[in-house]
């Protein structure tokens, strides 16, 4: 363990083995550091926060930060937990659950770049890249593998799918279907048929996701007409995900279709 002598370490915290604190950061004494984890310099961990084995947090962040919530009140308990594996670049702000009880989930090997913020009770899977300067509302919940382009904001409530890019300085108050490219202000512009390729996705199965998202986005039936027709249909258990995703969505429902120059054909 190598703590710089200008850190404070507050009693009651607790660092596993080989975890690393750089000069002047402050971790609280409810936080947990799993083993190999190095944070850098100026760093703050604060209230109820569990992070796993060999994350990387850097210069400035902040982690546990209470939530930007005017209903919130200090004596509520609630936290972060955080996986393994995870980078976060230099000024991430992660902010804690706001409910009682309740926590801000961040899974394993993601990689959150500089600028980025997750609100209060916001879950974040596995693999998942957040460009610099994305801003995520509370409760928002981003699956597996997506991407998040610089700069996109995402309003609270708001679901991303699994595979789903957004385009740089996007946003969002809708939920975003499985394997869509996103772009502009609540737009799909296709499908992100580079990432089914690298995700392992074969031909059949990628044939099968376009042949989903025309049923939903370019057969000329709304979605209620167009998950009613999926429901008669044979599909691939990626196929069926994309359609069980859009028929959970929130009330305000999900991106519309933009005619675009993305490769959906």
């Amino acid at each position: 363990m190598r703590i710089h002598p200008t850190a404070i370490i507050e009693t009651g915290a607790s660092l596993g083995d080989g975890v690393e604190v750089g000069p002047f950061s402050v971790i609280g004494p409810e936080a947990v550091v799993g083993d190999g984890t190095i944070i850098l310099s100026h760093v703050v961990i604060e209230g109820a926060v569990r992070i796993g084995r060999k994350n990387n947090i850097g210069h400035g962040s902040i982690i546990g930060g209470a939530p930007q919530d005017l209903g919130f009140t200090a004596d509520r308990k609630s936290g972060i937990e955080i996986g393994d594996g995870n980078v976060f670049r230099e000024y991430c702000t992660i902010h804690r659950g706001t409910a009682e009880g309740s926590a801000t989930i961040v899974g394993h090997e993601n990689f959150l770049m500089t600028g980025a913020h997750l609100g209060h009770n916001c879950q974040i899977g596995n693999n998942v890249i957040i460009a610099n300067n994305c801003l995520l509302g509370g409760y928002v919940r981003v699956a597996d593998r997506a991407f998040l382009g610089g700069g996109s904001v995402f309003h609270q409530n708001v679901r991303v799918g699994r595979l789903v890019i957004t385009q740089g300085n996007s946003g969002f108050g809708k939920d975003l279907p499985p394997f869509v490219v996103a772009a502009q202000i609540n737009a799909v512009a296709g499908l992100n048929v580079v990432g089914l390729r690298r995700a392992g996705f074969s031909a059949a199965e990628r044939d099968d996701v376009k042949r989903a998202f025309k049923l939903l986005y370019r057969s000329g039936l709304n979605i209620r007409q167009a998950l009613e027709k999926s429901a008669e249909m044979e599909w691939t258990q990626h196929s069926r995900e994309f359609f069980d995703f859009v028929g959970q969505a929130g009330a305000r429902g999900i991106v519309a279709y933009h005619n675009s120059s993305a490769d959906d054909s």
